[in-house]
């Protein structure tokens, strides 16, 4: 696999706990961090801003994500909210994916015609994106 899109979770679990992923997350994530991008939903930073002010994750995990994006020799590259990802959003289902940062980060799966790698059972239930747990 060449390039993934990384859901909000997968972020923190990456920079923050392992041990929380998969072993085939695991696996996807050293492959793509070799060979490929990862890309992070711009989305993805305000929730963490989110969790951080909330007390519910350690700065560390913006941190590394922060020197990650900015670090140009890294494979983590940041995906932007542009028009287009906002309207494919109409394209994840509402009734299945109610959260609307799930929806933007989907949709940016999506509209890169990339794999989301997500825990979300509801992302994984939507039958037009490729999900990997």
């Amino acid at each position: 696999m060449k390039d993934i899109v990384i859901d909000t979770n997968i972020v923190i679990w990456y920079f923050g706990d392992y041990s929380r992923l998969s072993p085939l997350a695991e696996k996807t994530i050293d492959d793509v961090v070799e060979s490929g991008t990862v890309f992070v939903a711009s989305i993805t930073i305000v929730e963490l801003t989110y969790l951080l002010e909330k007390n519910r994750i350690p700065i560390e995990v913006m941190d590394k994500l922060r020197e990650a994006l900015d670090d140009e020799s890294t494979s983590f590259r940041l995906a932007e909210l542009t028009r287009r990802v906002a309207e494919d959003i109409q394209r994840i289902d509402r009734s299945i994916v109610g959260d609307m940062p799930d929806r933007i980060i989907t949709a940016t799966a999506l509209h890169l015609g990339l794999p989301l790698l997500t825990s979300d059972g509801d992302i994984q239930k939507l039958t037009n994106v490729e999900t990997i747990w």
